[in-house]
């Protein structure tokens, strides 16, 4: 057997997010947010997967949003690149999700709570060798709760998690065994398979069971993600060494220029080389922390007009 990586948006939402998979989500969200225990009996996935929508599916920041059965909103994201102003942007959907919940005239009673739950391919959190934190507002000096808690953040690090497959425990160490370790499975473990959620998930998984167009589809998310992995290191090593060589002041503008060759090659990349020389200037006429931005968003990006549109927000920043 092999299975194809959950890390993948693609994957993730064939994994989670079709109306078939309602019962692994619930295990899975019941597991991560709720520490094992069978809070979440029953939920509605937004806007589920379909394998006739494979084609026109989205790179959206959020993978998978779903309604509770008490009515809270969770908005899951599996992150596999460490780009810039990604804590703000986990932020950002967090309070668009709480505010959009009211449409106009209606009162506040209606806000129900949103949890953002964010998978990570990388490292985030320095201050703690914890695979699993969750935010909440607190008083910052008595460190008690906001009342009532409308909003929390919960981050799962993948590059933290120590378990070995026979040191598995909890239900929570599975299902995050399952997102770090399911393409390097040859076979469905036997301590895997007892969660039949998880088991049912790596069926799913496995590429025996997948259309070769969705095979297809598979491979190209996880090339593109490569591709853009080393043009990152490699951009990042440039801007280094060109600093030390020119100095501080003309290093950053070193820096800048490799910023944007890079976001250049992704958008040429992205968009079949259809850049235009107004969309060049623009570009270069960006700030390094609005290059950085502009890196974080590329994958929001489904036409050149959502380019020029955001392009047209920060003109001349």
């Amino acid at each position: 057997m092999r299975f194809i990586s959950p890390k993948t948006d693609f994957a993730f939402k064939k994994i989670f997010g079709s109306t078939e998979s309602k019962d692994i989500l619930i295990s899975f969200l019941n597991a991560l947010i709720y520490y094992g225990e069978s809070i979440i009996q029953d939920l509605e996935i937004i806007d589920p997967y379909n394998p006739g929508d494979i084609i026109s599916l989205k790179d959206s920041y959020l993978d998978v949003k779903v309604v509770l059965n008490d009515g809270s909103n969770v908005i899951i994201e599996v992150q596999v690149l460490s780009v810039p102003a990604f804590e703000k942007r986990v932020v950002y959907n967090l309070c668009k999700t709480y505010g959009n919940q009211l449409s106009t005239g209606q009162g506040y009673r209606q806000l129900k709570p949103v949890i953002a739950l964010t998978i990570t391919d990388f490292e985030m959190f320095d201050e703690t060798a914890e695979y699993i934190n969750h935010f909440v507002f607190k008083e910052k000096n008595k460190l008690f709760d906001y009342r009532p808690q409308e909003v929390a953040m919960i981050f799962v690090e993948l590059p933290k998690f120590p378990k070995q497959l026979k040191e598995l425990e909890s239900l929570s160490d599975k299902w995050i065994y399952f997102m770090k370790e399911a393409p390097s499975l040859e076979v469905i473990p036997n301590s895997l398979a007892k969660v039949k959620e998880i088991k049912k998930a790596l069926n799913i998984a496995n590429q025996a069971n997948l259309s070769r167009k969705e095979l297809e589809e598979v491979h190209k998310r996880e090339m593109f993600l490569e591709d853009r992995t080393s043009e990152i290191i490699l951009a990042r090593q440039e801007a280094r060494e060109e600093g030390r060589e020119e100095g501080l002041e003309e290093g950053l503008e070193v820096g800048k220029l490799s910023m944007q060759r890079l976001i250049l090659a992704q958008l040429e990349r992205r968009f079949s080389g259809e850049i235009t020389g107004i969309i060049r200037e623009n570009i270069q006429l960006l700030s390094m922390e609005k290059l950085e931005d502009l890196g974080g968003a590329i994958l929001s990006f489904n036409r050149l007009e959502d380019l020029s549109n955001w392009l047209a927000e920060f003109d001349g920043q």
